[in-house]
């Protein structure tokens, strides 16, 4: 499972130059990754993923976008968070009056990548830091994640 996370590093660090550089990378791949760990999070509440008939008239849906701002050790970074339209999402990932980041997202690539399986890492999780996410969001979120960064650094 090394393997993975060498493949990951090599695809990040085709581009740097520089350490400027690497700290734009990690800012950037950090928002994408949570913004796609949410999507991951709103596909899970509201039972199908986006654009999917399976959703019509299922008195639940989308709805839009809101802007919430992240304290991270790379800096303040400005994400995107799916609503629905119930108003009942309560996003795992980063809560709603969350305003720094706990690095979940590293947690739980890094547990991928060693070859804990989506169980281990829902129970890992639930054990040590207190985070209810179950097997089959941990499989969503890493099923949203890993393709977005291979096709960011071809």
């Amino acid at each position: 499972m090394q393997e993975r996370m060498r493949e990951l590093v090599g695809l990040m660090s085709q581009d740097c130059e520089n350490m400027e550089d690497v700290q734009v990378l990690l800012k950037g791949l950090f928002k994408g990754t949570i913004e796609k760990m949410l999507e991951a999070e709103m596909d899970e509440h509201l039972g199908y993923e986006k654009n999917s008939p399976v959703g019509n008239n299922s008195g639940n849906s989308r709805n839009g976008y809101g802007k919430k701002r992240l304290k991270t050790e790379l800096g303040e970074t400005e994400i995107v968070v799916p609503r629905d339209r119930n108003g009942r999402f309560e996003p795992q990932v980063i809560e709603k009056r969350q305003t720094r980041s706990d690095d979940l997202d590293s947690r739980i690539l890094a547990m991928y990548a060693k070859g804990m399986s989506n169980r281990d890492i829902e129970d890992h999780l639930r054990d040590v830091y207190g985070v209810d996410a179950s097997a089959s969001l941990i499989s969503r979120i890493t099923d949203k994640i890993l393709p977005a960064v291979r096709s960011a650094h071809p």
